[in-house]
């Protein structure tokens, strides 16, 4: 086979993970337009536009949510299939991306109906109030209605570019961002729906992606096929036990999207609804920031899974030094970029200049360690790449439950005030990341570098 049907056991491996991961990394950017472009079009409505933007800030705990159990069945489900493959029982890498895919479509019709219909409470909960409610609540009914697709298109192409196919999966996403762009503006601003309308328009790009995976997944292209819906019980315990992680993360940053929200209201004082708006464009901009990264990262981790399974273990220590390095990088670049000049990056997604002080002041503080994200992502990724999943648990709540989320309730009330809230992610990205990666190479690494399994 060779790398284009996902052999991963040949050739250079720094140019086989950007082989692979430009594509990916395209599709990332694409991705988050989705959400992207629907803040800028909100951000800048004529009428209301910052009220609206702190709307869809309330929401963002639930979407992370959607976007957590996608991870669930695609992180552990595609490393388990790759290691298959890798030791060649391609029947079995087949078992588990059916079971996946059916695990998916029973968990997205099941949210879809809890979200939609406990959608009120829950925005209230999660910091929405008399102003911010309305925008929020308008907007999540309509995007919770696109769940089972969200899934399928997240959680599904997973599996497209573990197979070697990166530009197929980059296709999904592509899809769904010209739609998205397109009908942005037409929903937001020709037909007047406002919040609403940005919502619809994702859930049909969405939809449109949703397809085109299933297309490719059920066509005679790739080495694996979606032929039933079947779950396998053994399986999909591997999964989840694997998945877990992946699902964790984005449940963590759930949580502490949620406590950050409230913990805003609480110490913003007369501010408070620039601080959410603020922090709404910051998740924003963490998430082109961290574009790079998550490509290589992704890519390196189906290397990794592939020859881990062949044995190939100098290769996999090659693929962990190649996406730390880029990681470090590309996050220092990112980093000194946000210290210098953090206002035209802001100046995006909105054109209120309170918000955008507001949100440069916050962002200096929120992304001064994020050079040690490169640690953190070089050190997760093995541990989810090789199958240690007590490992990448641990330090998916170590960060987020066990740092951020006690920092951003005690630091407020130390004197730092409504700015400890964004102190909270300097201090777990600076102490968490470290741990992650010094575990990590102790561990695993030293033991790959020498030619032997960890």
């Amino acid at each position: 086979m060779s790398a284009a049907r996902g052999d991963f056991s040949k050739g250079s491996v720094p140019a086989l993970i950007m082989r692979l991961g430009t594509p990916i990394m395209l599709a990332e950017l694409v991705h988050v337009l989705y959400s992207v472009v629907d803040r800028m079009y909100i951000g800048r409505m004529p009428d209301g536009g910052t009220l609206a933007l702190t709307g869809i800030g309330v929401c963002f705990p639930l979407i992370t949510l959607i976007g957590a159990f996608a991870n669930l069945c695609s992180t552990g489900g595609a490393t388990l299939a790759t290691i298959a493959r890798g030791e060649g029982d391609d029947a079995r890498a087949q078992r588990i991306m059916e079971t996946a895919f059916t695990g998916l479509l029973g968990i997205g019709v099941f949210l879809t109906a809890v979200l939609y219909f406990t959608a009120p409470v829950t925005l209230r909960l999660l910091g929405g109030d008399e102003e911010t409610l309305a925008p929020a609540l308008s907007y999540f009914r309509v995007y919770v209605l696109g769940t089972v697709p969200v899934l399928i298109s997240l959680g599904m192409n997973a599996y497209i570019n573990a197979q070697g196919f990166p530009r197929v999966g980059m296709v999904t996403v592509l899809l769904g961002a010209a739609l998205n762009i397109a009908l942005d503006p037409l929903f937001i601003y020709a037909l007047d729906m406002k919040a609403q309308g940005a919502a619809l328009a994702t859930v049909i790009s969405q939809t449109a992606g949703a397809a085109w995976v299933l297309l490719f997944l059920c066509g005679k292209k790739p080495p694996l096929r979606l032929q039933r819906l079947k779950i396998d019980g053994k399986e999909m315990r591997s999964i989840l036990k694997l998945g877990v992680t992946g699902f964790t993360f984005k449940v963590t940053n759930s949580l502490t999207q949620a406590i950050v929200n409230i913990m805003l209201k609480a110490w913003g004082g007369a501010l408070s609804t620039l601080y959410v708006g603020g922090m709404s464009l910051i998740n924003s901009l963490r998430e082109i920031m961290s574009l790079p990264t998550n490509g290589v990262t992704a890519a390196g981790q189906s290397v990794m899974s592939y020859n881990y399974g062949a044995k190939e273990y100098r290769r996999v220590s090659d693929c962990i030094w190649f996406m730390f390095l880029c990681g470090l990088v590309t996050n220092v670049c990112m980093w000194a970029l946000v210290m210098l000049a953090p206002e035209p990056l802001i100046c995006i997604f909105s054109n209120d200049q309170a918000l955008i002080r507001t949100a440069a002041e916050c962002a200096r503080i929120y992304f001064g360690a994020f050079p040690f994200m490169a640690l953190q992502m070089a050190g997760q990724s093995t541990f989810v790449a090789l199958n240690y999943p007590r490992y990448a648990l641990f330090f998916s709540l170590l960060r987020k439950v066990l740092l951020v989320a006690p920092l951003t309730l005690l630091l407020p009330g130390l004197g730092l005030g409504v700015h400890g809230v964004f102190w909270a992610e300097f201090l777990s990205q600076l102490t968490g990341a470290s741990l992650c990666f010094i575990t990590m190479h102790r561990l695993i690494w030293r033991h790959m570098k020498e030619g032997r399994g960890a």
